[in-house]
């Protein structure tokens, strides 16, 4: 018994030691995406604001885009278990348990939580060349020529694929809208204005400015509520009351670390990113591209594990009804 209080009391004294010298080096906030798009500005947004509650510490975002967010989660939940390579990451983090097939991670049980950043909104849009200007007149739109349109998402387990395809499935469409992937919401996005794709479904931060110059025509919002603060898009009725019972969605975005980081040192970083949280520049910033600050109980990292897990059930439903599925 006495042997075994002396090594918890010594791994005890090595965790607070290492967490009092961490960090030791820069801390890198890997982005399963790449550079520019929403989860890479929350990212770079967050990044700074914890510069300050961290002593000051360099904080870099590394982008490791490719496989709906796969490849750079792999990555993390294969670095070295010291605090010092982290990763941000969306939705996808419940969604591709269900989407891929073959998977070299696992979400509950290859990362520490260390909480919940943000919400952000989705819209539901479409090209200025559709024929419809209300969400009434555009779902109708849909349902009779289904067939013959076009839903763009910026990859398998995007926010955009997720989006699309509980969209369709809540709608129950007699024909499908053929998707088209792309690789990124960019290059998907300059299509829509351009006419060329007639639908896609993505986060407000990636849409607001768009809508507001008028040069895509907004039909939606995917919360359970008006986006009634948001200058853009307080006027847009939500996707539930347009009719698609329980339709909630959001694309939040969380911080994990590798499996085995130390908990002294999960509890700096968690600390460091709750003050970044409340960090009135970076709620102005994640406001202005209409995100929501988390502060409810999934800033916790408990509190982020149980949120994930209770969305992996809910995802698996949606895609497994959709029946769209990665090797």
């Amino acid at each position: 018994m006495k042997r075994l209080l002396t090594l918890a009391l010594s791994a005890a004294a090595v965790s607070g030691a290492f967490a009092q010298g961490f960090p030791s080096k820069p801390i890198t906030l890997v982005v399963p995406f790449a550079a520019g798009g929403p989860t890479d500005l929350v990212a770079r947004h967050l990044a700074e604001a914890m510069r300050k509650p961290m002593g000051g510490a360099s904080i870099v975002v590394e982008n490791a885009a490719g496989a709906g967010g796969t490849i750079g989660a792999t990555k993390v939940a294969r670095a070295t278990a010291d605090g010092h390579t982290l990763l941000v990451w969306h939705i996808g983090m419940a969604a591709t348990t269900s989407l891929y097939r073959k998977q070299q991670f696992k979400p509950l049980e290859d990362f520490e939580y260390l909480g919940i950043i943000n919400d952000v909104p989705m819209t539901l849009l479409g090209s200025p060349k559709l024929p419809a200007n209300t969400y009434r007149d555009f779902e109708n739109y849909i349902r009779a020529n289904g067939g013959k349109l076009n839903l763009a998402h910026a990859g398998l387990g995007s926010a955009s694929h997720i989006c699309g395809l509980m969209w369709q499935s809540a709608v129950k469409l007699d024909k499908s809208m053929t998707t088209i992937a792309y690789r990124g919401t960019g290059p998907a996005m300059n299509d829509l204005i351009g006419g060329q794709i007639d639908v896609m479904c993505d986060q407000t931060t990636n849409t607001t400015s768009q809508i507001e110059a008028g040069r895509v025509k907004a039909f939606a919002v995917t919360t359970a509520k008006p986006l009634s603060n948001n200058k853009v898009l307080k006027d847009y009725p939500t996707l539930q009351e347009m009719g698609l019972k329980d339709f909630n969605l959001t694309i939040w975005h969380g911080l994990y670390a590798p499996k085995g980081t130390p908990p002294d040192v999960l509890k700096k970083i968690n600390e460091a990113m709750v003050a970044a949280l409340k960090d009135p520049e970076f709620v102005k910033r994640q406001n202005d591209l209409g995100a929501l600050v988390a502060t409810d109980k999934r800033v916790t990292p408990a509190g982020h594990k149980e949120f994930v897990a209770a969305e992996i059930a809910k995802l698996k439903t949606a895609i497994e009804a959709a029946g769209q599925f990665a090797d």
